[in-house]
């Protein structure tokens, strides 16, 4: 069971500096539950695609025969070229697209027999950062990362603190009443970051976190997502940055041509 903090549902140690700024962020062993066999992980998998495709529409498949499963506490990169599908299978994992042929599964249940009504459940089990924000302009940055406590019915006197606190330490402490047009890129990135995580999710789906953020912040906000999942959410981050899957040494896929492998680890047979 992944560990609970006493605030509930953030890891507020993180932002209480209780996790060492200083961590090195690569260790000998990964931050992240490692699979000792594929059966025993389909069994448990948090998301399982078995010869997935997807088209849109009538054109040619943008993803092929792709297999992957992703355990319950894994960590792993998702590495490609531009237009080889990443943001296409992100978007199958936090169920805005239904694949095209083929067999998937999430948090125990194939969606095939999953009723449509119930997909909004599963989807507040997953923290999205999505490439192109997808921030709402008429809220502050403050309301945009309180939103999916709000949704999850709690109260704005319970989760107050705990989203200042979290905003201060993404550096935007004195942008809380900001609204997303008035906010730079790399503003707009981390609320969106912020909001993604405020709930600590099972799930964590990032695509390009980093992208619009200098490395210092883009360090801090790396060392965020392995203590995320060190108390126990899965994390898949779809990155072009080389530096930010080396700095940590954990699996990766690679999407070449809507087509998925495992890339070997150095130093692993």
């Amino acid at each position: 069971m992944p560990v609970k903090t006493a605030r509930g549902s953030f890891a507020w140690a993180v932002i209480r500096g209780k996790f060492a700024p200083e961590i090195a962020l690569r260790t000998d062993s990964p931050p992240a539950h490692v699979c000792p066999s594929i059966p025993c992980c389909i069994l448990n998998a948090m998301l399982h695609l078995e010869n997935v495709g997807m088209r849109y529409g009538m054109g040619r498949e943008v993803l092929s025969d792709v297999t992957l499963t992703l355990a319950p506490g894994e960590f792993r990169f998702l590495t490609g070229p531009s237009g080889a599908g990443k943001t296409s299978l992100l978007k199958l994992l936090y169920l805005a697209e239904r694949p095209s042929r083929g067999l998937m599964s999430m948090f125990g249940r194939d969606l095939a027999l999953t009723p449509r009504q119930e997909l909004p459940a599963l989807r507040r089990r997953i923290g999205v950062v999505f490439q192109e924000f997808r921030l709402l302009d008429h809220l502050s940055a403050y309301e945009n990362v309180a939103l999916p406590l709000r949704i999850a019915g709690r109260k704005p006197a319970e989760y107050r603190e705990d989203v200042e606190e979290l905003l201060s330490w993404v550096g935007l402490g004195d942008r809380m009443q900001a609204r997303p047009p008035t906010l730079s890129g790399g503003e707009k990135q981390r609320v969106a970051i912020a909001r993604a995580v405020v709930a600590k999710p099972d799930l964590l789906l990032a695509d390009e976190p980093t992208g619009s953020i200098d490395p210092d912040m883009g360090e801090r906000l790396l060392r965020l997502f392995v203590e995320l999942n060190r108390l126990g959410t899965t994390v898949l981050i779809a990155t072009h940055d080389r530096h930010l899957v080396e700095s940590l040494g954990v699996r990766e896929w690679r999407l070449s041509g809507g087509s998925l492998h495992e890339v070997p680890q150095k130093g692993r047979s």
